[in-house]
């Protein structure tokens, strides 16, 4: 190859890079992707005849890839709900691609997950699931996605309200309030 030919192809790529730099979104940390991680509480609705909703604590923490897409990661347990004077426990994992929306000029945006979750439900005695009988818990995966809406508060701190449905054997539906860091 001649030298002039190695010439332009040197500077084509180096500028090819140099837009594809220059177009990725920046944030405050010098990188393009942001790691993140938060910690939620809300209220589990959890299709279970007799049974009070059992109030949820959970952690999570996700990256985003860009200011649009992204992956989570969350697990979501809960306290003691009453059951016919016994105890009901639930529990979510979940793994989530996210699409965020960024409202112009706002730290508002509104955010979708989609995706797969375990959810466990374990009770002291027999319990109706809808119109399932089942003994003592039952544990099941399947597909789960949700909506929110969050606000930045600055580029390392946000916060979030979110109602997901997990959709499986136990139906578990779940509204979230939470706050995370960014780095």
């Amino acid at each position: 190859m001649r030298n002039i030919q190695k010439v332009l192809l040197t500077l084509t790529a180096g500028s090819l890079l140099t837009v594809g730099a220059q177009a990725a979104t920046s944030y405050s940390n010098g990188y393009t992707g942001q790691p993140y991680v938060g910690a939620k509480v809300g209220q589990f609705d959890l299709d279970i005849d007799n049974a009070d909703d059992p109030t949820a604590y959970g952690v999570y923490g996700g990256y985003n890839f860009d200011s649009t897409f992204g992956v989570e990661a969350e697990y979501v347990g809960s306290d003691d709900a009453d059951y016919r004077n016994g105890d009901l426990d639930a529990k979510t994992y979940g793994a989530y691609g996210t699409a965020r929306y960024q409202f112009p000029n706002t730290g508002l945006y509104a955010k979708g997950k989609l995706g797969v979750a375990k959810t466990e439900v374990e009770g002291e005695g027999d319990y109706t699931n809808g119109a399932v009988r089942v003994s003592n818990s039952t544990s099941d995966t399947g597909i789960a996605g949700g909506v929110g809406l969050g606000y930045s508060v600055n580029p390392d701190f946000g916060v979030e309200a979110e109602y997901s449905v997990m959709d499986s054997d136990v139906d578990a539906k779940l509204l979230t309030v939470g706050a995370q860091l960014k780095f």
